[in-house]
């Protein structure tokens, strides 16, 4: 990856149940010129081959399925069903792992090696879904020092995986599905301060 102004660095996003209808509302929300990588963690059956597909119709960003050891940089890239997505320093690596939460990929492992790799340059984004997949490695992310957003629960086709991530991370920053795309936006190239923790 190229040498980046001080601030984030990579976005990555987790999403389950329901996950297509609100990925591709984020990335429409998303400008032409977004440089940061988005990086996704839909699960998915082995046989999904669309994603991509239904994901590039909503945006002039370019999406791509991820291949291993391929170089990280602008645009939005997708982690193949059946694998872990795993992010190093400047590329991509795919591991054939067992499954975490019964899922192959994980949000958590994806989570967990961006934090590890980009530390409070990472902003983590947890969306719709039906376990509790991404709330430890989102824990990882804050930990970090990194910015951390749940989707809104009343506002998930399924709250399971947004409300699990809350408990997590209590400080999160929680919006409306319509607004997460105009904040990744607004936050780019800069860190911003923690958000206020939630009502219980």
């Amino acid at each position: 990856m190229s040498e980046a102004a001080p601030g984030y660095r990579m976005v990555v996003v987790g999403a389950s149940a329901g996950g297509l209808y609100a990925l591709r509302t984020l990335i429409a929300g998303l400008p032409a010129d977004f440089e940061m990588p988005v990086v996704i963690v839909q699960h998915r059956a082995k046989e999904s081959e669309l994603l991509c597909e239904l994901l590039q119709e909503c945006t002039p960003l370019r999406v791509t399925e991820v291949m291993d050891k391929q170089e990280i940089g602008p645009g939005v890239f997708i982690g193949p069903p059946d694998y872990h997505l795993l992010v190093d320093e400047g590329s991509f690596a795919l591991s054939t792992d067992d499954p975490v939460r019964y899922s192959r990929p994980s949000i958590d492992v994806m989570f967990q090696s961006a934090a590890e790799t980009y530390g409070m340059d990472t902003v983590g984004v947890v969306l719709t879904g039906a376990n509790q997949d991404g709330a430890a490695g989102l824990r990882q992310i804050a930990d970090a020092g990194g910015h951390c957003v749940v989707q809104d629960p009343e506002t998930a086709e399924v709250r399971v995986m947004p409300r699990s991530a809350l408990k997590a991370v209590p400080e999160a920053c929680v919006l409306p599905l319509e607004q997460i795309g105009p904040h990744l936006a607004g936050i780019r190239g800069r860190h911003v301060p923690p958000c206020p923790p939630q009502p219980a």
